[in-house]
C-alpha cells in the first residue's frame, strides 16, 4: 500500500491501482447486495420468515421450492442484469463523454431486442440456450455499423456516435414495433410484458444461459477501465496520451454488446438504469476507470433486486413491471442526487 500525490491511499498489485476507498464502498455495496437477496427470499405469496431461512430451521416442500427454486435465482439474476446495464451505459458515457447515454440510446439494446423478437416469430421452437447468442449478433450488429460509419477520422467522433446511435435506435424502435403490432396475440402480450421489463420467467436456466456472456465480457471490462480513464479526458487528450481510439472504441461497443444482451435477453430493456446508476455510484464516490464500473454495476444490481421486491411485495399475482418500479424507487433518489449536486457545486 502507498499514497498517492492525491492523498489516497492505494494498493498496486501487478501494474494495478485500487484506491483503498473504492474497495471499501464496494464492499459495502456488496454487503447491501448480499442483504437485499436474502430479504428477497422472504418476499411473495408463500410465506417465508427470515428465521426460516437459518440453518437448522426446516422449510416445508413449498417455502423451499419458492425460497431457493424461484426466489433465489431470480434475485442472483436480477442482481447481475442490473450490474450488467448499469456498467454498460457508465462504459457509453465515459465512450461519448455525454451524461445520458446508455445501450438504449445508442440503439445497442434495441439491435437485440429486434434480433431476438424476429427470431421467436420465425424460429417457435428456439432453444433458450441460442437467445443471447441471437440476440448478441443484433446488439453486435448495430456496435460494427456506428464503429464503421464514425471510424473516418481519429477524434471528434464522440458527438457523432452519440446521433447516430439515437437515429439508429429511433429506427429499430419503430421497426419493433410494427413487428408487434402484427404479430400473433399471445407473442404479442409476452412481449409487450418482456419489453416493460420483466424477471417473471428467469430461473436457474436463464441464469446458466446469461452466466457464459458475462464471464466473456469480463476480460474485456478489466482492459476497457484503463482506455475509459483516458476517454473522460477528452479524445484529442487521449489520443495524445498514446490511446488507439478506433481499438478503444470498439472494444467498449464490443463489450457493451455482451453485457446488454445478456441482461436483455432475461429481463428486458430496463429503461434508465443505465442512466440512474452510474450518476447515483459517482454521487456516492467519485471515482474513475475500473472502480466506476464497478461501482456503477453493484448500484445497478440493487437497484433491479430492489425493484423486484418491490414489485413482489404488492401481494397481486402478476407484479409491477420491474421497469415500472425501477423508475418508482431510482427517480426519485436520482433527483436527490442531482439537486445535492447541484447544491454542492454552488457553495
Amino acid at each position: 500500500m502507498t499514497r498517492r500525490l492525491d492523498g489516497y491511499r492505494v494498493w498496486r498489485v501487478a501494474g494495478v491501482e485500487t484506491r483503498r476507498i473504492d474497495l471499501g464502498v464496494a464492499l459495502a455495496l456488496l454487503g447491501v447486495a448480499a442483504v437485499l437477496i436474502v430479504a428477497s427470499l422472504t418476499v411473495g405469496t408463500t410465506p417465508v420468515a427470515l428465521s426460516d431461512l437459518l440453518p437448522g430451521q426446516g422449510m416445508d416442500d413449498a417455502q423451499r421450492y419458492a425460497a431457493l427454486t424461484l426466489r433465489l435465482p431470480r434475485a442472483m439474476t436480477g442482481f447481475l442484469a442490473g450490474a450488467a446495464i448499469a456498467a454498460s451505459g457508465a462504459m457509453l458515457q465515459s465512450l461519448t463523454r455525454n451524461p445520458i447515454a446508455d445501450p438504449g440510446l445508442l440503439g445497442l439494446a434495441q439491435g437485440s431486442l429486434l434480433a431476438i423478437l424476429l427470431a421467436l416469430i420465425l424460429l417457435t421452437n428456439l432453444p433458450q440456450g441460442w437467445v443471447p447468442l441471437i440476440g448478441c449478433a443484433g446488439g453486435l450488429g448495430v456496435a460494427l455499423f456506428l464503429a464503421r460509419v464514425t471510424a473516418q477520422s481519429r477524434t471528434g467522433d464522440a458527438l457523432a456516435l452519440l446521433l447516430l446511435g439515437l437515429a439508429v435506435e429511433t429506427t429499430l424502435s419503430a421497426i419493433t414495433s410494427i413487428v408487434i403490432l402484427y404479430a400473433p396475440t399471445d407473442l404479442s402480450f409476452n412481449v409487450s410484458v418482456w419489453l416493460a421489463g420483466s424477471l417473471f420467467q428467469a430461473g436457474w436456466g436463464s441464469l446458466g444461459a446469461m452466466l457464459p456472456w458475462l464471464a466473456l465480457s469480463l476480460p474485456l471490462l478489466f482492459a476497457a477501465g484503463p482506455m475509459l480513464r483516458l476517454l473522460e479526458l477528452g479524445e484529442e487528450h487521449a489520443h495524445a496520451l498514446g490511446l488507439s481510439l478506433r481499438a478503444a472504441r470498439l472494444t467498449v461497443l464490443l463489450t457493451t454488446v455482451l453485457l446488454t444482451s445478456a441482461a436483455v435477453t432475461v429481463t428486458g430493456p430496463l429503461v434508465f438504469l443505465g442512466v440512474m446508476a452510474p450518476h447515483i455510484a459517482g454521487a456516492l464516490l467519485p471515482s474513475s476507470g475500473r472502480a466506476r464500473l464497478l461501482l456503477s454495476g453493484l448500484v445497478g444490481g440493487i437497484f433491479v433486486v430492489g425493484a423486484d421486491c418491490l414489485s413482489r411485495s404488492l401481494g397481486t399475482e402478476i407484479g409491477l413491471p420491474i421497469g415500472l418500479c425501477l423508475t418508482l424507487l431510482g427517480v426519485p433518489l436520482f433527483i436527490v442526487t442531482l439537486r445535492l449536486r447541484m447544491l454542492r457545486r454552488a457553495m
